[in-house]
């Protein structure tokens, strides 16, 4: 079994969205125009941060190292079942289907993000949650709370009545957020290392808390039910759901103008996508670009950076932020430069994450763009 208490601790990151997009409207002339005056210096990092600083980049890449190994589930092999014991297996083909390894890609990259403080790494979900430790600790993290279990248990049993503990605190939380829904999933499962089951609560948990990643939507998993009847073992098929439509990105907070628009309003709502585009538009036809498209024109983050230089009143460096984004690394590293700039020019902290912006959220960006319209509507 794969040890999920690793000795690491690395830095918090965005985690992707199921697919990225290239911009190719950028010509040699519009480069041309780029060339500025915007400079920051940075001050020489003590020896004790420059230290810290390389642990971390290398606890990042060893996160990514078993990021890559915790792919692909494990398949059950060898199945002996009990008399009257009822399991879930995925099939082959589910569990090497894109849309369903995508889905388990992300989970893993938003557990290794969360659990970072807490120095443990998740190598494989289903070897690495069964028990419930590992389960615990990001419930604990994601709610700001102690849940108070037995100690950890080495025996099955042990282990056991600590899982359901667990899982009846998760399901607790979710329930208290407005979910009324019966849980997909039972302690019974996660233990026996359904994965079908743990992606569910995991999917539901990261939904709940507003994790900053968007699922592929609509992806199923097809699996075979196998239950041990009069000394036979007997099987039929189903498809389970893992996910569907990702309305929302951005972190839960007091009620805006934003929220009632999107829930009450589409006319006003209309509107206001259409002023939030003339305003960006007004600015960026000087350097001759033009967005047609709120949601994803802004998500990699160069037009918000060449919108700030242009309402400040200077030009960003090339070598500032990339110009041509190929990953959503990319992205995410653009949109948070921009978040500096706005910042630096006294913008309040931004509503919206930076993961937020690169993943399309377009409630986010509308927000983000509102802030910028506000302050700098009659430059």
């Amino acid at each position: 079994m794969l040890q999920s208490q690793s000795t690491l601790n690395r830095s918090q990151r965005g985690t992707p969205g199921p697919s990225d997009t290239l911009r190719s409207k950028k010509s040699e002339s519009f480069v041309d125009k780029l060339t500025g005056t915007l400079t920051r210096k940075k001050k020489p990092l003590p020896e004790d941060d420059r230290n810290e600083e390389n642990e971390a980049l290398e606890i990042e890449q060893e996160g990514r190292d078993a990021l890559e190994a915790s792919i692909i589930p494990t398949l059950a092999k060898d199945v002996r079942l009990d008399e009257g014991e009822e399991r879930r297996f995925i099939t082959a083909e589910s569990a090497r289907h894109p849309r369903v390894l995508e889905v388990i890609r992300l989970l893993v990259h938003w557990l290794n993000d969360e659990l970072a403080s807490e120095r443990i790494v998740i190598r494989h979900i289903q070897e690495d949650l069964y028990d419930g430790q590992v389960l615990q600790k990001l419930l604990e993290k994601l709610q700001n709370i102690k849940i108070e279990v037995p100690e950890v248990s080495q025996s099955e049993e042990g282990q056991r009545q600590k899982l359901q503990m667990v899982v009846e605190a998760a399901n607790r939380f979710l329930q208290g957020g407005g979910t009324h829904e019966q849980p997909k999933w039972t302690a019974e499962q996660i233990h026996g290392k359904d994965i079908i089951a743990i992606a569910q609560l995991l999917i539901a948990l990261a939904l709940h808390y507003r994790a900053p990643i968007r699922f592929p939507e609509h992806v199923s998993a097809s699996a075979i039910i196998a239950v041990k009847q009069n000394g036979q073992t007997l099987t039929r098929n189903v498809v389970e759901q893992l996910t569907t439509t990702q309305t929302e990105l951005g972190l839960k907070g007091e009620r805006d103008a934003f929220d009632t628009l999107f829930d009450y309003g589409p006319d006003k709502l209309a509107h206001v996508k259409t002023s939030l585009l003339a305003f960006c538009n007004k600015h960026l036809n000087k350097i001759n670009l033009e967005v047609t498209d709120l949601e994803t024109q802004f998500q990699d983050g160069v037009f918000l950076i060449l919108l700030m230089g242009l309402l400040e009143g200077y030009f960003v460096p090339l070598h500032c932020f990339q110009l041509q984004v190929a990953n959503y690394e990319g992205k995410l590293k653009n949109v948070g430069f921009a978040f500096k700039l706005m910042q630096d020019a006294g913008l309040p902290k931004p509503r919206s994450r930076a993961a937020d912006i690169a993943n399309g959220d377009l409630k986010c960006t509308l927000r983000l763009l509102h802030q910028l319209f506000t302050k700098y509507k009659s430059v």
